[in-house]
């Protein structure tokens, strides 16, 4: 089987709220066609997608926080369209996040990345802790800015480059997924990592048996041998909410767990 993931997509804005309005073109109805699409696109990539909203309705910041935190996803993405005061004024993409390091950070960093392959401008990576989405969601999340509704120009691209930019912040939400399990494996010892530890062994082979154990039913288990001792863990996080779901996941299979911190 493989990894289990889950991304949580939200569709910005909604029913009584409409976002950016320009010409009669609504923001509302414009995150709702790329978060289904990336929806689509996610999926074809095996990954798990949830919606905050599928249709046109309202729901508040911090109920769309919520709706993210009882998800169990890994990912919070937010899909929004820009405006500036004055239209025509600017161009481009960018991915706002709660704090510019971390996951959340890689998360941005790879989106933009992805999306200036398609021909968007890359308006980098900013740092927005006001906002709820991204404030009161437990898991890395990021706000997507789609181009600015406001130029004409960004939205013909919007228009004639839908797929493509779909599978732009689909490429960079899956790149995300595997340069977070390359940390895994290799700084699982570093300081600052909450680790999902399921056995202690003095033989190699029954940690290993464990090991493959682990990793058959889609966890990112490793093996870290240190003292003499085997130690297999389930994971590596910089969040201990994160390292919370990853236990009762495992608890809820039986296994036998304790939270460590290097």
């Amino acid at each position: 089987m493989a990894e289990i993931r889950k991304v949580i997509i939200d569709a910005g804005h909604g029913g009584q709220e409409p976002g950016a309005v320009y010409n009669g073109r609504r923001e509302k109805d414009d995150t709702l066609q790329l978060a289904l699409d990336l929806g689509n696109a996610l999926e074809r990539r095996g990954i798990q997608v949830v919606y905050t909203r599928v249709s046109d309705v309202y729901q508040s910041p911090y109920e769309k926080a919520v709706m993210g935190n009882h998800s169990d996803a890994d990912f919070f993405v937010s899909i929004h369209r820009n405006a500036m005061p004055t239209p025509g004024t600017a161009s481009g993409i960018e991915s706002l996040v709660y704090a510019n390091s971390g996951a959340a950070g890689m998360l941005g960093r790879n989106i933009d990345r992805e999306l200036a392959g398609v021909g968007w401008t890359d308006l980098g990576v900013k740092e927005r802790p006001g906002l709820v989405v991204l404030k009161n969601t437990t898991m890395p999340a990021v706000l997507v800015e789609a181009g600015f509704i406001d130029n004409e120009r960004d939205n013909a691209f919007f228009d004639a480059n839908l797929a493509a930019t779909a599978d732009a912040i689909a490429d960079g939400i899956l790149r995300t997924y595997e340069e977070l399990a390359s940390q895994t494996a290799k700084n699982g010892e570093e300081p600052g990592f909450y680790m999902v530890q399921t056995g202690i062994y003095r033989q190699r082979p029954n940690a290993e048996a464990e090991l493959a154990e682990l990793k058959s039913l889609g966890f990112p288990a490793f093996l870290v041998a240190k003292d003499g001792m085997f130690y297999v863990r389930a994971g590596a996080f910089r969040e201990l909410e994160n390292a919370v779901r990853m236990e009762r996941r495992l608890r809820e299979l039986g296994f036998g767990t304790v939270i460590v911190r290097s």
